[in-house]
């Protein structure tokens, strides 16, 4: 039987210790050569109204080591918005999107589920592990600049791996940012308050986390102490330059680590394309969180060094993991609806079907 999971029944299966491994195992197989991960693909077109997209995604990956293989897809229209001042890129309306299931040692298809918040939580998982293996260890502040669904996974995810005291939050809505921080507070256990200023946000945090959907840079260098780590997520690229870190931010950084690299050159993503251009950095300056895992890269070099990890693309070796153990949980616990497998296999018998 093939299970249908829809986003409601998916949310909170998964503790964020356990996402956090799974991505772990993934990263770490990929660095091996192990995981395969196929660059992101994306259609784009002019469509409905000024500054409107029809938006295709496709994500695709594996993970040996936990027979999984999963194909992420998205169809939803977009369009380019300003609030308080920035641009920001917003996806309303009605869409598709979803996670493809399949096991490696049958070929079957296991599950078909909501793609939504499995990529939250995956997205905060990636950022827990570079966290964990980057920031310095005694860090206790941090500074979150967002406050939507993105937002929230950065933060459990920190919270995993480092024992945070405060939490400072801004995004750009105030009602938004105050709600935020009660319920946070009230759900993590811990101090989060709400600033007034990106600059207040990131000054003096140990952790500084961007988890925003801005097309205009939100983190700037100066403002950033000795030893913090970055975490970055939005992902632009040459059809839609989107940047949250500014010049600074990266001559700053003793360290850049990333979560796959061929796709910055593939997207000309806007993070790093621009100012590989102008050489303020080179592609080996360039190191990808399975490199890390690996120690085919180095670590943190000392207490007073800035490091950063751009969270720059869906990868399909996170859907592969994140699918796999929303799979399991929720098959431990009853939930979901069956459909017949027989509607997806093509039984060969004595017909030679493709592939």
């Amino acid at each position: 039987m093939v299970l249908v999971l829809k986003n409601k029944q998916i949310d909170g299966l998964v503790p964020m210790d356990e996402e956090i491994a799974a991505i772990e195992e993934a990263f770490r197989e990929l660095g091996q050569g192990v995981a395969m991960n196929s660059p992101r693909a994306r259609l784009r077109t002019p469509w409905k109204e000024e500054g409107g997209q029809y938006y295709f995604n496709n994500i695709m990956g594996l993970v040996p080591g936990m027979k999984s293989m999963a194909l992420r897809i998205d169809s939803s229209f977009s369009k380019e918005v300003e609030v308080a001042g920035a641009k920001r890129r917003v996806y309303p309306g009605d869409f598709v999107g979803l996670v493809f299931l399949f096991d490696m040692d049958t070929c079957e298809l296991l599950a078909i589920m909501d793609d939504h918040v499995i990529s939250a939580m995956r997205v905060g998982a990636t950022s827990g592990v570079a966290t964990k293996y980057l920031a310095r260890k005694d860090a206790e502040v941090m500074g979150l600049l967002g406050s939507g669904e993105q937002a929230r996974t950065q933060l459990t995810a920190a919270l995993a791996v480092r024992r945070l005291k405060k939490i400072k939050v801004y995004s750009p809505t105030q009602p938004n940012r105050e709600k935020f921080a009660r319920e946070m507070s009230e759900m993590c256990g811990v101090e989060v308050v709400p600033v007034a200023s990106a600059e207040e946000a990131v000054r003096e945090s140990d952790i500084v986390t961007a988890a925003t959907n801005t097309v205009e840079p939100v983190v700037e260098g100066r403002w950033l102490k000795e030893g913090a780590h970055v975490n970055s997520i939005v992902g632009g690229d040459g059809y839609l330059p989107r940047r949250e870190l500014d010049d600074e931010t990266i001559k700053r950084a003793g360290l850049i680590v990333v979560g796959y690299k061929p796709q910055i050159f593939l997207d000309r993503q806007a993070e790093f394309a621009d100012r590989l251009d102008r050489g303020m950095l080179k592609p080996e300056d360039l190191h990808e969180l399975g490199e890390l895992l690996n120690g085919k890269c180095r670590g943190r070099k000392d207490e007073r060094e800035i490091t950063l990890f751009k969270n720059n693309t869906g990868m399909g070796i996170q859907f592969a993991a994140t699918a796999r153990k929303v799979y399991e949980k929720a098959r431990e616990k009853g939930i979901g609806t069956e459909l017949p497998l027989e509607l997806f296999m093509t039984r060969r018998g004595e017909k030679a079907y493709s592939p």
